[in-house]
């Protein structure tokens, strides 16, 4: 089990729907997300709760789950652990 770290965020924090708690747990990659620093956390979740359509939210889980698998990419960019990439 992953050591949940202390937060250093300085907005208000999302909280994990249980449906994306329950992709993240059925697929494995809870690590993979807590890994990741806590903006990224929280922006997965705020931009995944946004969405006013179901669609559109399991469209972004999705993107999230991928991006989370692959560990290359956060939000669609290249993220390289710990650092963006132009």
């Amino acid at each position: 089990m992953a050591i949940a770290k202390k937060s250093t965020l300085k907005r208000a924090k999302n909280p994990m729907p249980a449906f994306v708690q329950e992709a993240l747990e059925s697929r494995g990659l809870m690590d993979a997300y807590r890994a990741r620093p806590p903006y990224q956390q929280n922006d997965y979740l705020g931009w995944i709760s946004r969405a006013k359509l179901d669609a559109t939210q399991q469209k972004r889980l999705n993107q999230m789950l991928d991006e989370l698998c692959g560990g290359k990419k956060y939000m669609n960019m290249a993220w390289a652990g710990g650092r963006l990439q132009a």
